[in-house]
């Protein structure tokens, strides 16, 4: 991914619940894709971050793929401690 690419809009796709056997989606849009990854990282649970989908510019992001882009040295927002 590109380091401008943060900055592009994205939406991001997850269950509301690891523990249903019915899976509803949730999704979300974010204006900027740093905001969704930081989103996914910081705020769902491991569960739920595996299952789910993130979408920037038409290229998906999916499960342990969203991880590598909040560790990345480009990432432009401040991480949690």
């Amino acid at each position: 991914m590109e380091a401008s690419d943060y900055f592009e809009q994205a939406s991001l796709y997850y269950a509301k619940s690891a523990h249903r056997k019915q899976k509803a989606l949730v999704f979300r849009r974010f204006d900027q894709a740093a905001e969704a990854i930081r989103f996914a990282i910081e705020d769902l649970a491991p569960e739920i971050l595996q299952g789910s989908t993130l979408e920037i510019n038409d290229t998906h992001y999916f499960g342990k793929q969203i991880r590598p882009l909040y560790d990345d040295s480009a990432f432009p927002l401040r991480r949690r401690k």
